[in-house]
């Protein structure tokens, strides 16, 4: 599997520190149209993954990338940051390209990404070639729990702390109750006025039908894309709801790798949208970057806003992070270094090497957040790997 970055540099792992954390709650009670993400935010741990130099990556993860990776990569083997990306990729095949496995593949890409850069002592987005030190953002969030003044304020609360593009969730009631929606479009649009675009994301709740009847209904509001109106992988529902709309659509959170995307391109997506924590590689995100600038098209990416800084920095003004306020701001307060958002833009440290963010470990373990904390060291003899999926 060839990845969009090519480093030779060779990289022995001597240990990992995993933090896990209680559950983290969010602010208010969250819901989109198919009933995520409840009350907590997906968080499970934190881990701090050191070569032998005692350079470190660090990031969010699930309690797979133990099981699955470390294994893998703790037995005193040295290799090259593609040749270690290149192993693990074909150990996690068989699991599936759609699995949470190849999640955690992409995980500790960006840790190996983030020790590469630490041991050089650049901030990650400059090793990777960045020129400036910010990424531009947008603000989404509005939960279907919320009434309709709680919607309208906080989208209002959005354009006034600086963002011009905003997005809410729609398909009420599993998405039968389009009445509220239109109503929720409507408002919201007399409040914020002509000039800032929204977005409304429906999270695949409707057939091909369903939601052309919503896309009409919302037309006169000048919607700037509308997001998932059908199911993420049909993608002839896809390709016949956008020969039918005369509408922007985006996708793509669900999808794990480059080649959907320009699946997603063929059927007439005009918005490509990859998130950082679910792509097999960090690289994928460039390549679908420059895909759609290729092909004409909207590009954004999703995902832990503080750590996709990184990679928007990579990006221009308008090729923007979803700052997705009700599971960002939670995330961001288990952090006590991470970067600065200001007028639509998030602004990196220029001078802090590796990865954009630090965990509060103070702080987490004051207000028991903290649960435990495993350490777990290279073992020479730690070669053996055993698939454990359905076939």
């Amino acid at each position: 599997m060839k990845n969009y970055f090519q480093f030779d540099q060779k990289l022995t792992f001597s240990k990992a520190v995993y933090y896990n954390l209680n559950p983290v709650p969010v602010k208010k009670p969250w819901r989109d149209a198919t009933g995520g993400f409840g009350s907590f935010v997906p968080l499970q741990g934190w881990i701090e993954v050191y070569d032998t130099e005692g350079n470190c990556g660090r990031t969010f993860c699930s309690s797979g990338l133990l099981s699955n990776v470390l294994p893998l990569v703790l037995t005193g083997e040295t290799r090259t940051y593609n040749e270690w990306y290149d192993y693990l990729y074909w150990k996690f095949r068989n699991f599936g390209f759609q699995s949470g496995q190849i999640c955690d593949l992409g995980q500790f890409d960006r840790i190996m990404l983030e020790i590469l850069a630490e041991r050089e002592g650049k901030p990650l987005h400059r090793f990777l070639g960045a020129t400036k030190d910010w990424a531009a953002i947008y603000k989404g969030g509005g939960s279907l729990l919320s009434d309709d003044d709680d919607l309208v304020a906080d989208m209002v609360r959005y354009v006034e702390e600086g963002n011009k593009t905003i997005k809410f969730k729609v398909g009420s009631d599993w998405g039968k109750n389009m009445d509220r929606d239109v109503r929720r479009v409507e408002l919201v649009r007399k409040a914020v006025g002509p000039d800032i675009r929204i977005a409304v994301d429906g999270n695949q709740v409707w057939d091909v039908e369903d939601a052309l009847r919503f896309a009409d209904r919302i037309r006169p509001y000048c919607p700037a894309w509308f997001e998932e109106p059908v199911h993420s992988h049909d993608m002839n529902a896809i390709r016949e709801f956008r020969d039918r709309a005369d509408m922007k659509i985006g996708f793509g959170e669900s999808m794990r790798n480059y080649f959907a995307f320009e699946t997603y391109a063929e059927k007439g997506v005009d918005h490509l949208m990859p998130l950082l924590g679910r792509m097999s590689a960090m690289g994928d995100l460039l390549k679908i970057r420059d895909l759609a600038r290729e092909k004409g098209l909207m590009f954004s990416s999703g995902g832990t806003v503080w750590q996709n800084a990184s990679f928007g920095a990579l990006y221009n003004e308008n090729e923007p992070l979803e700052n997705h306020e009700p599971m960002t701001l939670p995330m961001g307060e288990c952090l006590e270094v991470k970067p600065t958002k200001k007028d639509g833009r998030l602004y990196l440290l220029p001078d802090l090497p590796g990865s954009p963010v630090r965990i509060g470990l103070k702080k987490l373990e004051a207000d028991g957040t903290l649960e435990s904390m495993q350490i777990y060291r290279a073992n020479k003899n730690n070669v053996s790997f055993a698939v454990r999926a359905a076939y």
